[in-house]
C-alpha cells in the first residue's frame, strides 16, 4: 500500500508540475501575443476599416484562448477529482484489510487457546493411560477432545495464506503463527503417544476386569478444573496481546491516513492557488501596502538573482558534463584512429620487412664487394659494416616502436625478422670461412708449384721474384683474412649483444604493456570515479532542485500576489496604450478623411465650374434654339429636340442640387470630426496629467513614509538617550535614599533629643519625594504625549493608506471614464465608416454620370447628323438664309468643341478616380494578406496548444494504464491467494474426512466417559461448525477439481463406477448367501451349476481376451514411448542440423519452438486416444458382465469364492491403475511447474545464445575474410616462387657454363706447368726455349688475371644463388607460418563450433520443455482476460461515480473561491495591523524599561511607609510620656494626615499605573511573541538558505577541482597524442628518405653491375679467343688430362654414392615422419638407449659430455651436473662413432648446452673438417673437370667439395627438417642451442632453406632447459609471460 500511495503522490506531483508549467507557458504566450499585437497595431495604420476588423478578430481569438484555458482548468479539476476518488478507494481497501487482519488475529488466538486446551487434555490422557498400563485392572476413559485436531489444522492452514498477501510488517502475528505450529507439532506427538497407550489399555481391558476407581475420577476432575483455570489465564493473556497488536495496527493506520490527509490538503491548496490565478481578471487590483510591495519586490529580485546564479551553475555543470561526454567520445574516436594507425603501421611493417630483405641482399652484395676488394677496400668494408650495424639498430628501434604501437601483436614477427637478419650475417660469415679455406688451398697449390719448377737461369730468378711477390700478396691476404675473422668475432659479439638487447626489449615491452594496462585500469577507475562524481553531482543537483522547489513554492505564493498586482498594472498600461493607439488611429483617420474631403471639395469646385460653363453653353444654345424656333415654327423636330434637352438640363440641375447637399453634409461631418478630435486631444492630455499626478503622488507618499520612518528612528534614539539619563538619575537618587535610611537608623539609636533632627530630616525627605513625584508625573505625561504622538503617526499612516486606496479608486474611475471615452470614439469611428460608405455611394453616382455622359455623347453625335441633314434641307430650300445658318453652324461647332473639351476633362477625372480605386483595392489586398498571415500564426498557436493538450492526454492515458497494471497485479495477487487457500482447503478436506470418521468412532467408543454436558455440547457445536466448513471447502474443492482435472476425471469416474458396481455385486452376493432361502435353493443351483460353469468359462475367456487386449495396449503404450524416444532422437538430429545452420538460427528458432509444441500436443493427443480406448474397453467389459448377470440373475447364489476373489483382484487392480494415473497426473503437474520455472531461465539463455551466435557469426565472417586474404597472398607467393625457380634454373645454367670454362682454364694451366718443366730439362741452352718461356710467362700472367676475374664472377653468381635460395626459403617459411596460424585458427573455430553445438542441443531440449509451459500460460491468459473484462466493468461504474463527485467538487470549489477572496481582503488588513503592532512593540519595549525602574521606586516607597508607621507608634508613646510636646504632636498629626492622604493618593496612582503596565505588558508579550516568531522563521530561512549556498559552493568547488584535474589529464593525453603523431610523422619521413636513398643506391649499383657484366662478357670473349690460340700449346699435356679423367670418374662414383645416400635419406625421412606422428610427446627410447650405449662407447675423457646431454634431457640442473661431473674429463671418438653410427636411421636430436661449451655435433664436425683440409692440402692433384650434365642441383649436398666425411654426419640431421618441432618461445631460447653452420644434406620439401634462415626449432629438435609443454606455441608462451 505504501508503494501504491507513493506512486499516487509522485503521479500527482508530476501532473501538478506539468499544470504549472503549462500555465506559465500559456501566460508567456499570451504576453508575447499581446506585445506582437501592440507592435503590429503601431506599424499598420494605413487602412481604417481593415485594421478595425483585425483588432476585433484578435479580440475574438484572445477570448477563444481564454475559453481554452478555462477548459483546461476544468479538465485539471476533473483529474484532481479522479485522484481524490482513488485515494478514498485506497483508504477503504486499507480499512478492509485491517478488519480482515483483526478477524484473522482473533481466529488465531482462538486456535491457540484450543490447541493449548487440547495439549493439556492429551497430557492428561497420557498420564491416565500410563496409570492404566501400570494397573491393568483399571479402565481409563479417553477424552473426546482429539476430535478438534483436524479442525485446528484447517484453521491454521487457512489463515496462513491470508498473511502472505499483506505487505505490512506484523512481527507479533508471525510469532503467534510460529507458536501455533509448535503447539500443533506437540499435539501430533501427543496423539501418537495416546494411540500407543490406548492400544496398551485396550489389550489390558481384554485381559483384566472392568472395575474402575472413583478416586482416580475425582483426581481427573480436579485436574480438569486446574486446566480450565490455566486456559482462562492464557485466554486473558492472549486477549491482552491481541489488544496491543490492534492498538499498534490502529496507530499505524492513523499515521498513514494522517499523512495522506496532509498530502491531500497540500495538493488542494496548490490547486486552489492555480484556480485563483486563472480566475483573476485584469480589473482586479490588490489593495496592499506599497512599502511592503517594495520590500517584497526587493526580496524577489534577490531570490531571482540567486535562482539565476544557481541555474547558471547548473548549466555550467551540465556544460561540463557534456564536455566530459564529448571528451570521452573524442577519446573513443582517438582509440579508433589509433587502431587505424595500427593497421597502417602493420602495412608499413610489411613494407619494412621487404626493405629489410632488400637490405640483406645489399649486405650480401657488399660482402662480395669486400671479398673482391680485400686488399684496397678494407676500410670501406669496415665503414659498410658500421653502416649495416647502424641500419640494424635503426631497424631494431623501428621494430620496438612498431611493437609498442601494436602492443604485442607483431612481437613474434619482429623477433623472427631480427633472427633472420642474424642468421643471414652468420651465413655470410660461413661463406667467408669457406672462401678463406679455398684461398688456403690455392696457397698450398702455389707453394707446391715453385718446388717443382726451379730455374737456375735469370729467367728462373725472375719467376722466383714473381713467386715471392705472390707470397707477399698471399701474406697480406692472410692478414686481411685474420682481420676479417676478428671482424667476424666482433660481429658475433655484437649479435650476442643484439640478442641481449632483444631480450631486454621484450622485457621492456612486457613492462610497458603492464604499465599501459595499469594506466588503462587507472584511467577506467578514474572514469568510473568521474561517473560516480557526476552521479553524485546529479543527486546533489536533484537535492538542490528539491530544496529550490521548496523555496520556490514559498516564493510562488508571494510571487503570485505580486504577479496579480503586476498584471493589474500591466493591464492598466495596456489599456492606456490601447486607448492611445485608438486615439492615434482616429487622428490618422480624421486626417485621411480631411484630405479626402479636401479632394472632394476640389473636385466639386471643378465640377461647379464645369457646370457653370455647361449652363452658359446651354443658355447660348437655348437662345440659338429659340431663334431657330422663331425662324422655323413649323419644324416639329426642333421642338422635340428642345424638349429632350430641357429634360436633360432638369436632370443635371437635380444632380447639381444633390451634389450641393452632399457637399454641405460633408462639411458638417468634417466640422464634427474636428470637434471630436479636439475633445480627444484634451482627454488625452487630461489622462497624461492624471498619470503624472498619480506618479508624483506615489513619490510623495513614498517620501513621506521615508521621512516618517526617519523621524521615528530619531525619536527612538532621543528616547533611548533620555532613558539612559533617567536611569542615571534614578541610580543617584537611590544612593541618596540609602544614605538617608542609614542616617535614620543611626538617628533611631540616638536619644529622644535627636527626634527633632530626625523630624527635620523627614520633612526634607518628604519634600524631595514630592519633587520626585512631580518629576515622575512629568515623565508619565511625556510618555502619554509620546503615546499620543505615535497614535497620531499611526493614524496619519492609516490616513495615507486610505488616501492611497482613494487614489486607486479614483484611478479605477478614471480608467472606467477612459473606457467610456474609448467606446465613444468607437461610435465615432462607426460614424466615419458610415461616411465612407456614403462616399462610396457618391462614387457610384459619379460612375452613373459617366455612363450618362457617354449616352449624351451618342445623342450629340445623332444631333450632329440631324444638323447636317437640316443644313442640307436649308441649303436646298432657303438659299437666302445661308449666312445665318452658317453662323449658327459655326456657333454650334464651337459649342461642340467646348463640350468635347469638357468631356475630355471629365474622362481624365474618371481615370484619376479609377486609379485611386485601384490603389485602394491594392491596399485592401495587402491588408487581407496580412490578415491571412496573422490567421496562420494563430492557427500555428492553436496547433501548438492542441499538441500540448495531446501530450497531456497521452501522459494521463499512460498513468491510467499504469494504474490499470497495478490493479491487474493486485488482482493477480488476490487470485494467487485464493488459489493457495483453495489448495490448502483441498489438502485439509481429506484430513477432515478421515478425522471425522475417527471422531465418530471415538464418540461411539467414549460415551461412557464422565465429561460435563456443557463441554460435550461445545465440542459438538464446534464439530458441526467444522463439518459445515468442511462441506463448504469440499464443494469448493469439487469445483476446482472439475476445472483442473478435465482429462483424468472421466477415467477416474468410470473406474470408480466399476468399483462401486463390483462392491454392490459383492454385497448382494453376501446378502444372498446369508439369507435363509439359500439352503432350499442349493439343489436347484447345483443342477444349474454346469450351465453357469460354461458361462463362467465363457466370461473367463472374454476376460482373458480383455487381459490380452490390456497387455497389447501396454505394449502399444511402450511402443508409443519408444516412438517418443525415437522422435526425441529425431529431434536431436534436427538440432544437429540446426547447429549447422547457426547463421539462420534467429529465423528458424521460432519454427523449432512451434514444432516442439506441435510434437508435444501430438503426444498428448495420442495419450488421450489411448485413455479413451481403455475407457471404452472397460465399458464393454462392464456391459458383458451386466448381460451375464441379467441373464442369470435368479441363479446367482451358486457363484464360487474364486469368482469373488477374481472380482476383488480386478477391483484392486483398477484402484492401483487409478492411483498410478493420479500419480502420473501429479508428476505431469510438477513437471509443468518446473518447466514454467525453467522457461524464464531458458529464455534468458536463448537471448544470450543469440547474442553469442551473432558474435560468432561476425568472427566467422572476419576469419573468412582473413582466410581469403591469406589464400590470395599464398597464390601470389606461389607465382613469385615459380618466377624465382625460373631465374634459379637460368642462374644454374650460367653457373654450369662458368664451371666448365673454369675447369678448362685450370686444365690448361695444369698442362702448362709440367710442359715447362720437361722443356727446361731437355732444352736448357736453346734460345727458342727462352723465347717460349717468356711467351709462356706472359700467357701465365694473363691467364692468372683472367682466372682471378672469373673467380670473382663465379663468387658473385654463387652469392646471387645463395640470395635467391634464402629468399625462396624465407617465402616458404612465411607461407608455412601463415598456414600454421590458419590451421590453429580453424581448430579454435571448430572447438567453438562444437561448444556451440552442445549448447544448442541443450537449448533445444529446454525449448521442448518450454512448449508445455506455453500451453499452461495460454490457459492462464484466458482466465486473466475474463478477469480484465470484469475489472473494466468495475472501472466504468467508478467513472460514473467520479462524474457525480466532480459536480459536487465544482460547487465546493466555487464556495472556496469566495472564501479565498474574503481571506485575501482580511490578509491586507492583517498586514496593516502587523505594521502598527511592530511600531507599538518598539514603544512598549522602551516603556518596559521605565516600568521596571518605577517598580523599584515603588518598593522603596513601601519600605519608607512601613518605617513611618513605626515612627508614629514611637511618637504616640512619647506624647504620653512627654506632655510637654503636645503642641508638637498636634502639628505632627496634621502633617501626618496630609502625608497619609498623599500616600493613599500615591498608592491609587501606583495601582492604576500597575494596571496600565500589566495591560501594556500583555500587549508587548503578544506582539513580541509574534515578532520573535516571525524573526525566528526568517532567521531559520536565512540560515537554511546560507547552508544550502555553502553546500552548493562546496559542491561547485569540488566539481571545479575535479574538472581541472580531468582537464589536466585530458591535456596530458592530448600532448602525448600529439607527441606520438609527431614521432610517427618523423618516422614516416625518415623511412621515406631511407627508402628513396636506398632505391637510388640500388639503381646506381644495378647500373654498375650491368657495366661490369658487359666488361666481363668482353673479357670472356677475349679469353675464349686466347684459349683457342693456347689449345695448340696444350696438346702435350696428356698426362694431366688422364689425371683429370681419373678425378672425374671418382666424382661420378661419389655422385652415385650421394644419390644412394639421398634415397636412403628420403626413406629415413618418411620413416621419421611416421615415427614422429606415432611418438609425439613421448620419450625417445632409442635416443636414451643410444645415449646410454654411447656413454660406454665414448672414451673416459669425453663421458661427462654424454652425461650432461642425458642430464639436460632428463631435466637435471646444470649446477648439479657440474657437481656430479667434477671428477672425470675424457675423449670423443668412440662416443661420436656410437652416436653417429646409431643415428643413421634414428632421429637423434641435438641438445642445448651452456654458452661457453659447444655441442658434441659441432666439435666432431670441426675435427673431421680439419682432417679433410689436411688430406686435401697434400699432393697437388689436377682440379676436377665438371660437365654441365654432371652438375647436381642446388639441393645436393656438395658444391664442388668432397662429401665423404660429411655424409656420415648428415645422416643424423636428415630427419630434423621434417621432425617434430617442439614449440619454443623464440625470445627466451638460450644462445647455446646453436646449430652447426652447414647446410643439411637433404631436408625434404623445405630442404633448400638455409639453417640460419629458420628458427632453431625448425633445423634441429632442441631440448631447452625451460619446462615448456609440447602443446604450447610461441604465442601461448608469450601470453603466459604477459599474464605473469
Amino acid at each position: 500500500m505504501s508503494s501504491w500511495l507513493g506512486s499516487l503522490g509522485s503521479g500527482l506531483g508530476q501532473s501538478l508540475g506539468q499544470v504549472g508549467g503549462s500555465l506559465s507557458s500559456l501566460t508567456g504566450q499570451i504576453s508575447n501575443f499581446t506585445k506582437d499585437m501592440l507592435l503590429e497595431g503601431t506599424e499598420e495604420v494605413e487602412a481604417t476599416t481593415a485594421e478595425f476588423q483585425i483588432s476585433s478578430s484578435r479580440m475574438k481569438e484572445i477570448e477563444a484562448i481564454h475559453t481554452s484555458l478555462r477548459a483546461e482548468n476544468e479538465r485539471l479539476k476533473k483529474l484532481c477529482n479522479d485522484l481524490e476518488e482513488k485515494h478514498e478507494a485506497a483508504e477503504l481497501q486499507i480499512k478492509q484489510q485491517s478488519a480482515d487482519y483483526r478477524n484473522q488475529l482473533q481466529q488465531k488466538e482462538v486456535e491457540v487457546s484450543h490447541l493449548k486446551a487440547r495439549q493439556n487434555a492429551l497430557q492428561d490422557q497420557l498420564q491416565k493411560l500410563q496409570t492404566a498400563a501400570q494397573s491393568v485392572h483399571l479402565e481409563v476413559g479417553h477424552l473426546p477432545s482429539t476430535t478438534t485436531s483436524a479442525s485446528f489444522v484447517s484453521g491454521i492452514s487457512h489463515h496462513v495464506s491470508a498473511f502472505h498477501g499483506d505487505d505490512m510488517d506484523f512481527g507479533d502475528i508471525i510469532w503467534s503463527q510460529q507458536e501455533i505450529n509448535r503447539l500443533s507439532n506437540e499435539v501430533s506427538r501427543l496423539e501418537s503417544e495416546v494411540g500407543h497407550w490406548r492400544h496398551i489399555a485396550q489389550s489390558s481391558k481384554a485381559q483384566g476386569t472392568n472395575s474402575s476407581d472413583q478416586s482416580e475420577i475425582c483426581k481427573l476432575q480436579n485436574a480438569i478444573k486446574e486446566l480450565k483455570q490455566k486456559l482462562s489465564q492464557e485466554i486473558d493473556d492472549h486477549q491482552h496481546e491481541l489488544s496491543v497488536l490492534q492498538d499498534a495496527h490502529r496507530h499505524k493506520l492513523g499515521e498513514i491516513s494522517r499523512r495522506h490527509r496532509e498530502e491531500l490538503g497540500e495538493y488542494e491548496e496548490r490547486i486552489e492557488e492555480l484556480e485563483n490565478l486563472l480566475h483573476q481578471d485584469g480589473s482586479e487590483i490588490g489593495l496592499t501596502d506599497h512599502s511592503k510591495v517594495h520590500e517584497m519586490q526587493k526580496t524577489i529580485h534577490i531570490l531571482q538573482a540567486e535562482k539565476t546564479e544557481s541555474v547558471k551553475k547548473i548549466q555550467e555543470l551540465e556544460v561540463e558534463i557534456k564536455d566530459k561526454d564529448q571528451k570521452l567520445s573524442v577519446t573513443e574516436n582517438e582509440k579508433e584512429i589509433l587502431k587505424k594507425i595500427q593497421e597502417l603501421l602493420n602495412v608499413e611493417k610489411s613494407q619494412i620487412i621487404q626493405e629489410c630483405e632488400r637490405l640483406k641482399m645489399e649486405v650480401s652484395q657488399f660482402i662480395t664487394t669486400k671479398e673482391e676488394r680485400i686488399l684496397p677496400d678494407n676500410m670501406s668494408v669496415k665503414e659498410e659494416l658500421l653502416r649495416l650495424q647502424q641500419a640494424l639498430s635503426d631497424a631494431q628501434k623501428e621494430i620496438t616502436r612498431l611493437s609498442n604501437l601494436n602492443q604485442g601483436n607483431s612481437l613474434t614477427e619482429d623477433s623472427l625478422e631480427l633472427k633472420k637478419s642474424l642468421q643471414i650475417l652468420k651465413e655470410e660469415n660461413s661463406s667467408l670461412n669457406q672462401e678463406k679455406e679455398e684461398l688456403q688451398k690455392a696457397l698450398l697449390t702455389f707453394q707446391n708449384e715453385p718446388e717443382a719448377i726451379k730455374f737456375p737461369s735469370t729467367e728462373d730468378m725472375n719467376l722466383k721474384s714473381e713467386l715471392n711477390n705472390l707470397k707477399i700478396d698471399l701474406e697480406t691476404k692472410k692478414l686481411e683474412l685474420n682481420e676479417s675473422i676478428s671482424e667476424k668475432e666482433t660481429l658475433i659479439a655484437e649479435l650476442e649483444e643484439l640478442d641481449n638487447q632483444n631480450q631486454e626489449a621484450t622485457k621492456h615491452m612486457i613492462l610497458m604493456k603492464d604499465q599501459l594496462s595499469k594506466q588503462q585500469n587507472e584511467a577506467d577507475i578514474t572514469i568510473n570515479k568521474l561517473k560516480q562524481d557526476v552521479n553524485d553531482e546529479k543527486k546533489r543537483v536533484s537535492q538542490l532542485e528539491n530544496e529550490k522547489t521548496k523555496i520556490t513554492k514559498e516564493l510562488e505564493v508571494h510571487k503570485e500576489k505580486f504577479k496579480q498586482r503586476e498584471i493589474a498594472i500591466h493591464d492598466l498600461n495596456i489599456n492606456r496604450l490601447e486607448l492611445e493607439d485608438k486615439i492615434k488611429d482616429l487622428v490618422d483617420q480624421l486626417d485621411k478623411s480631411q484630405e479626402y474631403i479636401m479632394n472632394i471639395k476640389k473636385e466639386n469646385s471643378v465640377l461647379q465650374e464645369k457646370i457653370k460653363q455647361n449652363e452658359e453653353d446651354l443658355f447660348i444654345t437655348r437662345n440659338d434654339l429659340t431663334k431657330l424656333l422663331n425662324q422655323e415654327p413649323n419644324s416639329n423636330f426642333q421642338n422635340d429636340l428642345l424638349k429632350e434637352k430641357e429634360t436633360e438640363i432638369r436632370n443635371l440641375n437635380k444632380h447639381l442640387s444633390e451634389m450641393k447637399k452632399l457637399n454641405k453634409h460633408l462639411e458638417k461631418t468634417v466640422f464634427d470630426v474636428k470637434m471630436e478630435n479636439e475633445k480627444l486631444v484634451l482627454a488625452c492630455e487630461d489622462v497624461r496629467q492624471q498619470l503624472q499626478e498619480s506618479v508624483t503622488v506615489k513619490n510623495q507618499v513614498s517620501l513621506e513614509k521615508d521621512t516618517i520612518i526617519e523621524a521615528l528612528r530619531m525619536e527612538k534614539g532621543q528616547l533611548e538617550v533620555e532613558l539612559h539619563q533617567s536611569e542615571k538619575r534614578l541610580l543617584e537618587q537611590a544612593h541618596k535614599y540609602e544614605q538617608t535610611i542609614e542616617e535614620l537608623s543611626n538617628a533611631g539609636k540616638m536619644n529622644t533629643s535627636a527626634l527633632q533632627l530626625e523630624h527635620e530630616c523627614l520633612i526634607k525627605l518628604n519634600q524631595e519625594r514630592d519633587f520626585e513625584i512631580a518629576k515622575l508625573k512629568n515623565k508619565i505625561e511625556q510618555m502619554d504625549n509620546d503615546h499620543k504622538e505615535t497614535k497620531e503617526i499611526l493614524m496619519a499612516s492609516l490616513a495615507g493608506q486610505k488616501e492611497l486606496t482613494e487614489l486607486i479608486k479614483e484611478k479605477e474611475i478614471f480608467i472606467e471614464q477612459l473606457q467610456d471615452k474609448g467606446l465613444k470614439l468607437q461610435k465615432k469611428l462607426d460614424a466615419h465608416i458610415q461616411i465612407s460608405e456614403k462616399n462610396e455611394i457618391f462614387r457610384q453616382t459619379i460612375e452613373e454620370k459617366d455612363k450618362n455622359l457617354a449616352v449624351m455623347k451618342e445623342e450629340n453625335n445623332h444631333l450632329k447628323e440631324e444638323l447636317e441633314r437640316l443644313r442640307d434641307q436649308q441649303s436646298r430650300s432657303m438659299p437666302v438664309a445661308e449666312p445665318r445658318t452658317l453662323d449658327i453652324i459655326t456657333e454650334l461647332e464651337t459649342e461642340i468643341t467646348q463640350l468635347n473639351v469638357i468631356k475630355g476633362n471629365l474622362e481624365e477625372e474618371v481615370k484619376h478616380y479609377q486609379k485611386t480605386i485601384e490603389d485602394q483595392n491594392q491596399k485592401k489586398m495587402q491588408l487581407l494578406q496580412t490578415l491571412q498571415e496573422q490567421k496562420k500564426e494563430i492557427d500555428e498557436f492553436k496547433s501548438q496548444h492542441e499538441q500540448m493538450n495531446i501530450t497531456h492526454t497521452q501522459l494521463f492515458l499512460e498513468k491510467d494504464e499504469e494504474i490499470k497494471n497495478l490493479q491487474k497485479t493486485i488482482n493477480q495477487i488476490k487470485t494467487q491467494l485464493h488459489e493457495e487457500r483453495q489448495d490448502i482447503q483441498t489438502e485439509t478436506s481429506d484430513i477432515f474426512q478421515e478425522t471425522k470418521v475417527q471422531t465418530l468412532n471415538v464418540e461411539n467408543g467414549n460415551e461412557k466417559h464422565d465429561l460435563s454436558k456443557a463441554e460435550i455440547e461445545r465440542l459438538v457445536k464446534g464439530i458441526k461448525e467444522r463439518e459445515m466448513e468442511i462441506k463448504l471447502l469440499s464443494e469448493k474443492n469439487v469445483s476446482l477439481t472439475r476445472q483442473i482435472d478435465q482429462l483424468s476425471k472421466d477415467e477416474v469416474g468410470k473406474l470408480t463406477q466399476i468399483i462401486q458396481q463390483k462392491d454392490l455385486e459383492i454385497q448382494a452376493l453376501h446378502a444372498r448367501i446369508s439369507s435363509a432361502s439359500y439352503m432350499q435353493d442349493v439343489v436347484y443351483l447345483q443342477q444349474q451349476l454346469q450351465t453357469y460353469i460354461m458361462e463362467r468359462e465363457q466370461l473367463l475367456s472374454v476376460l482373458n481376451e480383455k487381459t490380452r487386449e490390456n497387455s497389447q495396449l501396454k505394449t502399444e503404450y511402450h511402443k508409443i514411448m519408444d516412438i517418443v524416444a525415437a522422435k526425441e532422437a529425431a529431434l536431436l538430429k534436427l538440432q544437429d542440423e540446426n547447429q549447422k545452420l547457426t547463421s539462420r538460427f534467429e529465423s528458424s528458432g521460432q519454427d523449432m519452438f512451434k514444432e516442439t509444441i506441435q510434437n508435444l500436443s501430438r503426444i498428448i493427443r495420442e495419450k488421450d486416444i489411448e485413455i479413451d480406448a481403455l475407457s471404452q474397453k472397460c465399458q464393454t467389459l462392464l456391459t458383458v458382465l451386466q448381460t451375464s448377470d441379467s441373464g442369470n440373475g435368479s441363479v446367482v447364489g451358486g457363484v464360487n469364492s474364486n469368482q469373488f476373489e477374481e472380482l476383488l483382484q480386478e477391483r484392486d487392480k483398477l484402484k492401483q491403475q487409478v492411483k498410478k494415473m493420479e500419480e502420473w497426473k501429479q508428476q505431469v503437474i510438477t513437471t509443468v511447474q518446473n518447466m514454467q520455472h525453467e522457461s524464464a531461465q531458458l529464455q534468458e539463455e536463448l537471448h544470450k545464445l543469440q547474442a553469442q551466435v551473432l558474435v560468432d557469426s561476425d568472427n566467422n565472417s572476419k576469419l573468412q575474410a582473413d582466410y581469403n586474404g591469406l589464400i590470395q597472398s599464398y597464390e601470389q607467393n606461389e607465382t613469385k616462387l615459380k618466377c624465382f625457380g625460373q631465374e634459379l634454373a637460368q642462374v644454374q645454367h650460367s653457373i654450369g657454363q662458368l664451371h666448365n670454362t673454369k675447369d678448362l682454364l685450370l686444365g690448361k694451366l695444369d698442362v702448362v706447368s709440367p710442359q715447362l718443366s720437361i722443356r727446361s730439362s731437355v732444352d736448357r741452352q736453346s734460345e727458342v726455349s727462352n723465347e717460349a718461356s717468356k711467351s709462356l710467362q706472359e700467357e701465365l700472367d694473363q691467364l692468372r688475371k683472367i682466372l682471378q676475374e672469373k673467380d670473382a664472377t663465379i663468387r658473385t653468381l654463387q652469392e646471387n644463388n645463395h640470395r635467391l635460395c634464402d629468399s625462396v626459403a624465407a617465402s616458404s617459411g612465411l607461407e608455412r607460418k601463415e598456414q600454421e596460424e590458419i590451421d590453429s585458427e580453424i581448430k579454435q573455430i571448430k572447438e567453438k563450433r562444437d561448444i556451440l553445438q552442445k549448447s544448442l542441443k541443450e537449448k533445444d531440449l529446454l525449448i521442448k520443455a518450454k512448449s508445455d509451459q506455453l500451453l499452461s500460460l495460454n490457459e492462464n491468459l484466458t482466465n486473466k482476460t475474463n478477469e480484465n473484462e470484469l475489472l473494466k466493468q468495475a472501472v466504468t461504474n467508478l467513472k460514473e461515480r467520479t462524474l457525480i463527485l466532480e459536480m459536487d467538487i465544482c460547487k465546493l470549489k466555487e464556495e472556496n473561491e469566495k472564501i479565498v477572496v474574503m481571506s485575501r481582503e482580511k490578509e491586507t488588513e492583517f498586514r496593516a495591523l502587523q505594521e502598527t503592532n511592530m511600531q507599538i512593540s518598539m514603544m512598549l519595549r522602551e516603556k518596559e524599561f521605565e516600568s521596571n525602574s518605577m517598580k523599584e521606586k515603588a518598593l522603596a516607597f513601601e519600605k519608607l511607609l512601613k518605617e513611618k508607621e513605626q515612627v508614629q507608634h514611637f511618637r504616640d508613646k512619647e506624647s504620653r510620656l512627654n506632655q510637654e510636646l503636645e503642641r508638637l504632636r498636634n502639628h505632627l498629626l496634621e502633617t501626618e494626615d496630609s502625608y497619609t492622604r498623599e500616600a493613599l493618593a500615591a498608592e491609587d496612582r501606583e495601582a492604576k499605573l500597575k494596571k496600565k503596565i500589566i495591560i501594556l505588558e500583555e500587549k508587548l508579550i503578544s506582539s513580541s511573541n509574534a515578532v520573535e516568531n516571525a524573526s525566528h522563521q526568517a532567521s531559520l530561512q536565512v540560515e537554511s538558505l546560507q547552508e544550502q549556498l555553502n553546500v552548493v559552493s562546496r559542491q561547485r568547488d569540488e566539481t571545479v577541482l575535479q574538472l581541472s584535474v580531468s582537464q589536466d589529464q585530458v591535456k596530458q593525453y592530448a600532448l602525448s597524442l600529439a607527441n606520438l603523431q609527431m614521432v610517427l610523422e618523423q618516422f614516416q619521413q625518415e623511412e621515406k628518405a631511407m627508402y628513396s636513398a636506398e632505391l637510388e643506391k640500388q639503381k646506381k649499383e644495378m647500373t654498375e653491375w650491368k657495366r661490369k657484366a658487359e666488361n666481363l662478357e668482353g673479357q670472356v670473349t677475349s679469353l675464349q679467343e686466347n684459349l683457342e690460340e693456347a689449345n695448340a700449346a696444350l696438346d702435350s699435356a696428356s698426362r694431366l688430362t688422364e689425371q683429370l679423367d681419373l678425378k672425374e670418374e671418382q666424382i661420378e662414383e661419389l655422385k652415385k654414392q650421394g644419390d644412394l645416400r639421398q634415397e636412403m635419406l628420403d626413406d629415413v625421412q618418411n620413416k621419421l615422419m611416421n615415427l614422429i606422428n606415432s611418438t609425439e610427446g613421448k620419450v625417445d627410447k632409442v635416443l636414451m638407449r643410444n645415449l646410454f650405449v654411447g656413454h660406454f662407447h665414448t672414451p673416459k675423457n669425453k663421458r661427462h659430455e654424454v652425461l650432461r646431454l642425458m642430464g639436460s634431457i632428463l631435466g637435471i640442473k646444470k649446477e648439479e651436473m657440474e657437481q656430479l661431473l667434477n671428477e672425470d674429463q675424457r675423449g670423443v671418438t668412440r662416443w661420436m662413432a656410437g652416436w653417429l653410427g646409431g643415428g643413421g636411421s634414428k632421429s637423434v636430436p641435438s641438445t642445448p648446452l651452456r654458452p661457453n661449451q659447444q655441442s658434441m655435433f659441432n666439435s666432431s664436425f670441426s675435427e673431421l673438417f680439419v682432417k679433410f683440409l689436411e688430406t686435401e692440402s697434400c699432393p697437388s692433384l689436377p682440379p676436377p673437370k665438371l660437365s654441365v650434365h654432371d652438375m647436381k642441383p642446388l639441393d645436393s649436398p656438395e658444391r664442388g667439395k668432397p662429401t665423404h666425411t660429411a655424409s656420415g654426419s648428415f645422416t643424423d640431421t636428415k630427419g630434423s627438417g621434417t621432425s617434430r618441432r617442439p614449440d619454443v618461445n623464440p625470445f627466451l631460447a638460450p644462445r647455446s642451442a646453436a646449430v652447426p653452420l652447414i647446410t643439411p644434406a637433404v631436408l625434404g620439401a623445405g630442404g633448400t632453406r638455409h639453417l640460419l634462415m629458420k628458427p632453431i626449432s625448425d633445423a634441429l629438435p632442441t631440448f631447452t632447459p625451460l619446462p615448456v609443454l609440447p602443446d604450447n606455441s610461441a604465442g601461448a608462451v608469450l601470453k603466459d609471460l604477459l599474464k605473469q
